[in-house]
């Protein structure tokens, strides 16, 4: 199965985005309306130039005067792991253990930002498809009888 296969299965490819010059208050603004716990950080909201999670607010916040106005760019991760279409749910899912992350963007050969996935999103697809294939053995075994 392969990343694209999550992406349909999510039913949707919208990705929001924040540019880096915003202020921490707009970022909070926007989690809170999409309920959502990342957004890409972007010049163009097409490139990622990094990605600002909870996390992010949480650990790099806490000891800074005046947080609301920092912009995002003082608290984002700049070194972002990313992954494409055609790339295996087996590779994303180790990305997302290996570097601790739960969210992972999505880019295609030329690191246009097509989507982003959350653990959530991944363990759900998972889920399905391993009941699909214990209905499958099921059925096989019922069959048999």
């Amino acid at each position: 199965m392969k990343v694209s296969d999550v992406i349909t299965s999510k039913g949707s490819t919208e990705v929001f985005t924040i540019t880096p010059d915003a202020p921490v208050s707009a970022l909070l603004d926007e989690l809170d309306a999409h309920n959502i716990g990342a957004l890409v950080v972007s010049e163009d909201g097409t490139h990622v130039s990094g990605i600002v999670s909870e996390r992010d607010i949480v650990r790099k916040l806490r000891s800074t005067t005046d947080p609301l106005s920092q912009p995002v760019s003082s608290i984002m991760t700049a070194e972002v792991h990313t992954c494409g279409p055609d790339d295996s749910v087996g590779a994303l899912l180790e990305i997302m253990t290996n570097a601790r992350i739960r969210h992972v963007p999505v880019v295609d050969e030329d690191e246009v930002l097509v989507a982003i996935l959350s653990i959530g999103d991944a363990v759900k697809f998972r889920m399905q498809q391993l009941q699909f294939e214990r209905d499958q053995l099921n059925q096989y075994v019922a069959s048999a009888r």
